[in-house]
């Protein structure tokens, strides 16, 4: 309360005479002087507005002033204002005690000094003043103190917020450092796999007693095993690709049905050394999509070798193809392993691997699923895994959109051949670091009838172009003392380089690689390991050119 504002003074008394002495004693006090000549009206003001002093005559008609004292300290509006009765007659101890008690602060006697009564009421003004200032202070402090309370227990609730979510970080952390070792234990032992037999057939090869058939069947074994660690690296990178939405889909209106009869054909091999009944559903028109078509044969592909992998000997395998609606749904069903329940909702998960029976070891990776799911939302599509349990096989669905209007007609699946392609004799330059890959290069280029030098580094390879001349250059791009891309374009720069055919052979293959591979000078851009067929091909499409 501001201590220059009026306070309320109510004066009571049922003759007009004495109420006007009373103001005329009071004025000097500055205050605001309200009347009343009856309890009513005392009363009506009071509920009204905030009093400070209340004074009156004990002796009215209606209420006495015992009585109206009595009403006025039940209300909780004036617990604090201040009642003084004015008497006209003896009061004696009893008439005191009585007052006190219905909540009376003081008592004047009549005649009334006013220097007394200015004096006792202004004692009570600066205490009612006080006591107001003293609860508005106590008012902002509770306020502060429960602002400050609000505030402490939000920060309470925000460093709970905030351990709990270091907590589950910290587990999430943990879980994945966890994931993180068994991914690399078990790349180490995929790897190893292949390695095995590898070292084994490279072993068996260098025996000199060894018959054409053994040797034959050494460089099947190599081949096949090669073939597998190209897989898992050509996993390992298609998964990184999408993770970091760097893979782009080169769609194209296609008929479903060749994609999975591809497939088909691919897992068709272990299917009989594991004498699998195989039961295909195929319906009798063409079904479109607007999809990739490499891509959606890995789809099925995995798939359909999981499959496979996880059914006994004599299993049986079903894939159905039917049209609903808009969609085409592919079921790929088995009689194996199947799924326990808790790891159907994480089958298709990164790195993930369910449980199968620990006497039937199966390997991998954990990505064949999850570039499934990856592969078949990029064509706006949905997978979806279930299964009774273990040893009661598991179903697999995949539904595609089907292409509402054919753009165009589709294009055929490229057709796979291992007969080798031979290209016309060139003057060829090999260029890698690794001495052993571009030796055996080399000496493959060479069985075809090709003359071929080799380089070591960017720098030598510079050298080789002006000395030796070649018709195509074959190089790597990271080499130590210069690179593939500055070397390329050292060899443009020189007259005799303009012309030659720059092709990279790395084991960068993303996008953005292609990109730099062209815009330094290369011609085309092949993805390490190469394989023999599809460089003479590639040869043998330079040597067409030419022609033309």
């Amino acid at each position: 309360m501001n201590a220059t504002q009026k306070l309320n003074i109510l004066l009571v008394d049922d003759q007009p005479a004495k109420l006007l002495t009373y103001e005329t004693m009071l004025a000097e006090l500055n205050e605001h002087l309200v009347k009343a000549q009856t309890a009513r009206e005392a009363l009506a003001h009071l509920l009204k507005e905030d009093v400070a002093v209340v004074l009156m005559d004990v002796n009215m008609p209606e209420l006495d002033g015992f009585e109206l004292a009595a009403m006025i300290r039940q209300h909780p509006r004036c617990q604090k204002t201040a009642i003084i009765f004015v008497s006209a007659v003896h009061l004696t101890d009893l008439d005191r005690v009585k007052g006190y008690a219905t909540g009376a602060v003081d008592y004047v006697s009549v005649p009334v000094v006013p220097e007394i009564l200015r004096a006792k009421i202004g004692v009570f003004l600066d205490l009612y003043r006080k006591t107001t200032e003293l609860e508005g202070m106590n008012r902002t402090l509770e306020e502060h103190v429960s602002e400050r309370t609000a505030e402490l227990q939000a920060t309470i609730a925000q460093l709970r917020e905030s351990e709990n979510r270091l907590r589950l970080q910290g587990e999430a952390l943990a879980e994945a450092d966890r994931r993180k070792n068994e991914f690399l234990a078990m790349l180490a032992h995929e790897l190893r796999n292949p390695l095995q037999p590898i070292r084994s057939a490279v072993d068996l090869l260098r025996q000199t007693k060894a018959t054409l058939e053994q040797l034959q069947w050494g460089r099947d074994v190599i081949d096949r095993q090669v073939n597998q660690l190209v897989r898992l690296v050509d996993d390992l990178v298609d998964a990184s690709r999408i993770s970091s939405g760097k893979l782009e889909l080169r769609k194209d209106a296609i008929d479903v049905l060749p994609i999975i009869a591809s497939a088909m054909e691919s897992v068709r091999p272990l299917a009989e050394r594991k004498r699998h009944h195989i039961e295909v559903k195929l319906p009798s028109e063409p079904e479109f999509l607007d999809g990739d078509a490499v891509r959606l044969t890995q789809v099925f592909l995995n798939l359909l070798n999981n499959a496979v992998k996880y059914t006994p000997p004599g299993g049986h395998i079903m894939l159905a193809v039917d049209r609903k609606e808009s969609e085409v749904m592919v079921r790929v069903r088995d009689d194996g392993v199947g799924i326990l329940e808790p790891d159907l909702a994480r089958i298709f998960d990164m790195f993930y691997q369910g449980k199968t029976p620990s006497n039937e070891p199966q390997g991998g990776l954990g990505l064949g699923l999850a570039l499934v799911r990856q592969l078949v939302e990029l064509h706006g599509g949905t997978v979806q895994a279930t299964s009774a349990g273990l040893d009661r096989g598991s179903e697999f669905v995949v539904r595609l959109p089907i292409l509402s209007k054919l753009r165009r007609a589709p294009r055929a699946l490229p057709a796979r051949t291992s007969d080798p392609v031979h290209a016309a004799t060139r003057r060829i330059l090999v260029v890698d670091d690794n001495r052993d890959a571009a030796e055996t290069l080399a000496a493959m280029l060479r069985l075809e009838g090709n003359e071929v030098d080799t380089a070591f580094d960017g720098e030598g390879a510079v050298s080789a172009s002006v000395q030796f001349q070649p018709d195509i250059i074959l190089m790597d791009l990271g080499m130590p003392k210069l690179d593939g891309y500055e070397a390329a374009r050292a060899i443009r720069r020189d007259t005799q380089g303009a012309n030659v055919v720059l092709i990279a052979i790395t084991g960068w293959g993303g996008e953005v690689d292609r990109q730099m591979s062209h815009e330094a000078g290369f011609d085309r851009h092949l993805v390490k390991p190469v394989v023999p067929t599809e460089l003479l091909a590639m040869l043998s499409s330079l040597d067409r050119d030419v022609a033309h």
